[in-house]
């Protein structure tokens, strides 16, 4: 959509839409890590929910019985199914962040993703069972060495530990930034599951972030979320051959705006590896 229907909401005095309008556009902003895009009908679903006039879950239920109908007259299903993976993981999104329900463990880790594309996904929630590699644009179509499937469970289990066990009292904030840069950048590279990595991830940031009082309520999501996953990308490659090398440098420069309200540039064509003119 060319005008963002959520932008005039920003600048309301009352606080419980601003606070939906920017569950909204950090749902809406995160399909574009996948290449997706909302349909129309869900963004009038969402204006309603703001309003006060709609509740997620009649939100919820007017969006899965607009596709048992659409994909029920339509002869593209391929496109029609993607929208709706857009549609109905926004929602999924938008009501998970307007909750404070939380529990720091795995078992949430993989209860969002679950949340998020049961019945979308067929192993929503679930741990893949083979090795994966993805082309990186940011790489020059090189991949993530990504976590070994057969020890993905226990890698997680550990990374959760170490977490829960971290000290963050005497820290300074650049301290806590790039501390957090680590430990998420860690639990994205095991790609735990097959589909929905950086959407389950930056779910779970938000929500973890809170409960270490940051308010994390800017939508910073909204147009940068494609950074963010470029930004994970480049915190776990190495290519010593090429005088490249992991670093959290543009994670915790997305993490300062997010977190911090600062407005540090946040270019793509910066985290490019090799040709950084294209």
């Amino acid at each position: 959509m060319e005008k963002d229907p959520f932008e005039s909401y920003q600048r309301e005095g009352d606080a419980s839409k601003q606070e939906r309008s920017y569950v909204w556009r950090t749902a809406v902003g995160l399909q574009k890590v996948d290449g997706l895009s909302p349909s129309k009908y869900l963004y009038d679903i969402a204006i309603d929910n703001i309003e006060g006039d709609l509740s997620f879950d009649e939100a919820r239920k007017l969006i899965n019985s607009y596709y048992e109908k659409k994909l029920e007259s339509t002869s593209n299903a391929t496109n029609v199914e993607r929208i709706e993976e857009a549609d109905k993981v926004s929602v999924r999104i938008a009501h998970i962040l307007s909750e404070n329900a939380f529990t720091f463990s795995p078992t949430q880790y993989l209860g969002i993703h679950r949340q998020l594309f049961q019945d979308i996904l067929e192993h929503a929630g679930m741990v893949r069972e083979y090795n994966i590699t993805k082309k990186e644009w940011v790489l020059d179509e090189e991949t993530v060495i990504y976590g070994d499937a057969s020890h993905l469970k226990e890698t997680l289990e550990y990374d959760f530990a170490l977490e829960k066990n971290f000290n963050y009292k005497g820290l300074t904030l650049d301290e806590v930034i790039h501390h957090l840069a680590v430990f998420i950048s860690r639990l994205w590279q095991i790609h735990i599951f097959e589909e929905g990595n950086t959407r389950t991830t930056a779910v779970f940031l938000i929500k973890y972030a809170r409960t270490l009082g940051f308010k994390a309520t800017n939508d910073i999501f909204a147009d940068n979320s494609w950074y963010f996953r470029n930004a994970l990308v480049r915190a776990n490659y190495t290519d010593v051959h090429d005088g490249i090398y992991e670093t959290t440098e543009y994670l915790e420069l997305f993490l300062r705006n997010m977190l911090l309200n600062e407005s540090n540039e946040l270019n793509n064509r910066n985290l490019h590896v090799r040709s950084k003119s294209i």
